[in-house]
């Protein structure tokens, strides 16, 4: 049963709770995983709002980044005193703002943006003394509470979730309509569905995703939407192809926008559908569904 304590704190089981962020987690903030061992406690993903209330309801020992990405590191500096985790494969973009760009795969103008965004409004601090973990480490808190990290990459490299005491942490698996995000240039298509298939065999009481829809009870209701937000990938790649049509370039179709829509404005917005383009049309020419007709234009076969 999930028990409300005040605060934005839902304690979903003896040793799991979720901090809440600001409108149910909706980007920039999350939803945070507190997770109280007899020995020790950790904190998962410290998000804005949890720097903005001025930390956790109990001390922290150790943090652990689900991937390196501006969101899920806000607190990282808050809590400079407790240990630092995070997958050996994004163990760079905790370590330094530089590391973080090549993450994102910025450059130019679009780097020194967004650099100065993560640093002003997200609260970066670099954290050299990140340590890194690997698929299936296990977090011992003591007292029989154990976290253990899932390799989840396609968001980012490192992207895990992770398992413990009946709640799976899904982290920027985020189950909404928006679908997956694999814009950067640490994503990768092919992976982001790998994990998809994997997550889909979670067991648990409860997932907790990061971003927007936070707290999901029963494994059915999970299984309903893992499916869409899986089913997002094929409706972008029939978009993608029916617009090539006619021949286009990865430049057209970055303009066209088939991840955001034409109004929003995000210094990276370019770059990620730049990026999402490209795996799409690689994997349209492996499948024989279009045709590079000139250096650089693409039509559908």
């Amino acid at each position: 049963m999930i028990t409300d304590w005040g605060d934005g704190e839902r304690q979903l089981t003896n040793t799991v709770s979720v901090l809440v962020g600001e409108n149910n987690g909706a980007y920039p903030s999350g939803n945070s995983l507190l997770v109280r061992g007899a020995g020790e406690t950790v904190l998962i993903d410290p998000s804005m709002t949890v720097v903005a209330r001025g930390g956790a309801p109990v001390a922290i020992d150790a943090v652990i980044n689900s991937h390196s990405h501006e969101d899920h590191m806000c607190g990282n500096g808050f809590f400079a005193g407790s240990r630092l985790h995070i997958h050996e494969a994004d163990l760079v973009g905790a370590q330094s703002i530089d590391g973080l760009m090549e993450v994102y795969g910025l450059t130019g103008e679009a780097r020194d943006t967004f650099s100065a965004l993560v640093l002003d409004e997200f609260h970066y601090t670099p954290r050299p003394d990140a340590q890194g973990f690997t698929d299936g480490h296990m977090f011992d808190l003591g007292g029989g509470t154990k976290v253990e990290a899932v390799h989840l990459p396609g968001h980012t490299r490192g992207h895990s979730g992770f398992r413990m005491d009946g709640v799976f942490f899904l982290s920027d698996i985020d189950l909404s309509g928006f679908g997956p995000y694999y814009g950067d240039v640490w994503s990768d298509l092919e992976d982001f569905e790998a994990s998809l298939a994997k997550v889909r065999d979670e067991e648990a009481d409860f997932y907790v995703t990061f971003h927007h829809k936070g707290v999901i009870e029963g494994r059915k209701t999970f299984v309903e939407m893992v499916d869409a937000f899986t089913a997002v990938i094929g409706r972008r790649h029939d978009a993608m192809l029916d617009f090539l049509a006619e021949p286009q370039t990865i430049d057209n179709m970055r303009a066209h926008r088939f991840i955001y829509r034409p109004h929003v404005e995000h210094s990276f917005a370019d770059s990620v559908e730049t990026r999402s383009a490209e795996m799409h049309v690689a994997r349209m020419l492996q499948r024989g569904e279009a045709t590079e007709v000139e250096p650089g234009r693409y039509q559908k076969s």
